[in-house]
């Protein structure tokens, strides 16, 4: 397919150049910073522009991949000559209706967490889709199966609690590093001794229900440890309270 891309964030760098390594032809590619742009532009191969009027007016397909509060105001300037183009964005939280302007619109939701630098192997990466009609539905599935075997449609209700729940599973997760990061830092600890810890967590959770997975003194509610460790944060209100609130959900949960 020919694609342009509206944004050249995380998730557009990652999905660019895998489409681009599956033989999909990336046209051209938008972003606020012309130096954002041109860096992946280079990568794939494309065209690179700062401004929305200067993106081509056909392509088989526009991916919009910008933040959710930019979504909207992007979707309008696109509009412009391009109404009757497929244009799908890939916010996990934002309705498809966002779009509703264009004939052909819809969802491209990879689940995963991105970051410039790390590539990200899509074969491993769930796509969640959705379109206003058959031809944009068959583009975002065309789009994903190249990528992954794993594709679910999805509406846009049900992918609100989808999204909610990554933001648990993932976003929450790496705060709570980001927390006992800054613990072990106080007194001269390498965050690394976490990480065989964080791993056999993880892997754990492959095999049981998280529920299940729980260990810890908030599932036996062992007061003793638990005010001990309070006692520790007393320099930290805001994490006594994160504290408090996720010790008394385990415990809650676990029984």
């Amino acid at each position: 397919m020919e694609i342009v891309f509206v944004g050249a964030g995380r998730l557009a760098t990652q999905l660019a150049k895998a489409l681009y390594a599956k033989g999909h032809a990336i046209r051209a590619v938008y972003s606020r910073t012309l130096a954002s742009a041109q860096t992946l532009a280079d990568a794939v191969g494309a065209d690179a522009t700062n401004s929305i009027s200067g993106l081509p007016r056909q392509a088989d397909v526009f991916i919009v991949a910008v933040v959710d509060a930019a979504l909207p105001q992007v979707a309008d300037a696109l509009l412009q000559g391009r109404s009757q183009t497929t244009v799908l964005h890939t916010a996990g939280s934002m309705p498809m209706q966002v779009l509703q302007g264009f004939a052909h619109h819809g969802v491209l939701y990879p689940m995963q967490t991105f970051s410039k630098e790390r590539p990200v192997d899509f074969a491993q990466v769930p796509f969640f889709i959705e379109g206003n009609g058959q031809h944009a539905l068959q583009v975002a599935r065309q789009l994903s199966s190249s990528l992954s075997e794993s594709i679910y449609e999805l509406s846009s209700e049900e992918r609100r609690y989808l999204h909610l729940a990554a933001v648990f599973a993932c976003n929450f997760s790496n705060h709570c590093y980001a927390l006992a990061a800054h613990i072990l830092q106080q007194h001269g600890l390498p965050f690394s001794v976490m990480l065989p810890l964080i791993d056999e967590t993880t892997q754990k959770v492959h095999e049981l229900e998280p529920r299940q997975a729980q260990t810890g003194p908030a599932v036996r509610y062992d007061e003793n440890v638990m005010a001990a460790h309070m006692q520790l944060l007393s320099q930290e209100p805001r994490m006594q309270q994160v504290y408090a609130l996720m010790s008394q959900s385990i415990h809650e949960i676990s029984t």
